[in-house]
């Protein structure tokens, strides 16, 4: 059966990733997500940190980073699915306390054309626009962010989401996709054991360095 012309091209830009691709996604590599993430991703549609995606509910992994107070933090991140965007990275004493997704604006060629950005951040965003682009990544990336000076916590929520222009909405998340990972910020960067997750270097040669000692120690009874 011959089809019609427009739809062949409707069929065209859905295989091959035209105006019809209704998804990007993303990966949190680091630190450690608070839920399990699929090879896309996925969940990550719902804000504030993808907690409750229709058809997709969110599996803790209980993962806690130990994060050094006023520290320099690397996000990770691994786009899955491309589109042009950028990502902007939150704290807060948890999810339900993280700010709203910033307000999206359309233009003339979709419902996600530009977003609000802070180009100046205040807590709880820690900072804003950060890897814009317009084309695909070759792989991960990295960025990193500065942690407030003075500030700890037991179990604070670190959110990442990504803007994506140029999209249609998803459901429920509209122009953004969301990640979270659960943190415990210290003077000493530990976590409340020796899983230093995606940490400092240092909380991870600080346990590594606790395990010599205590085989040392068994050792020479």
């Amino acid at each position: 059966m011959k089809l019609p012309i427009r739809s062949l091209v409707i069929a065209s830009a859905v295989a091959f990733g035209g105006p019809g691709r209704a998804h990007a996604h993303f990966k949190l590599d680091a630190p450690a997500s608070w839920a399990n993430q699929d090879s896309l991703g996925t969940p990550l549609k719902s804000a504030p940190c993808g907690q409750s995606d229709p058809g997709n509910p969110a599996v803790a992994t209980n993962a806690v980073t130990g994060l050094m107070t006023g520290s320099t933090v690397t996000i990770t991140v691994t786009e899955t699915v491309f589109h042009p965007g950028h990502y902007r990275v939150a704290l807060a004493a948890d999810q339900n306390s993280l700010p709203a997704d910033p307000t999206a604006h359309p233009d003339m060629n979709s419902a996600c054309g530009t977003a609000d950005i802070m180009t100046t951040p205040v807590l709880p965003v820690l900072a804003d626009n950060m890897l814009a682009h317009t084309t695909p990544f070759s792989g991960p990336q990295s960025f990193q962010v500065t942690l407030p000076a003075g500030m700890t916590c037991a179990n604070c929520t670190l959110q990442v989401i990504e803007f994506m222009s140029n999209h249609p909405l998803n459901v429920p998340g509209g122009c953004f996709y969301h990640h979270c990972a659960n943190v415990a910020i210290s003077a000493t960067g530990a976590d409340g054991g020796c899983s230093s997750g995606s940490g400092a270097n240092e909380i991870g040669i600080g346990c590594a360095m606790l395990g010599w000692l205590l085989a040392r120690r068994r050792r020479s009874r």
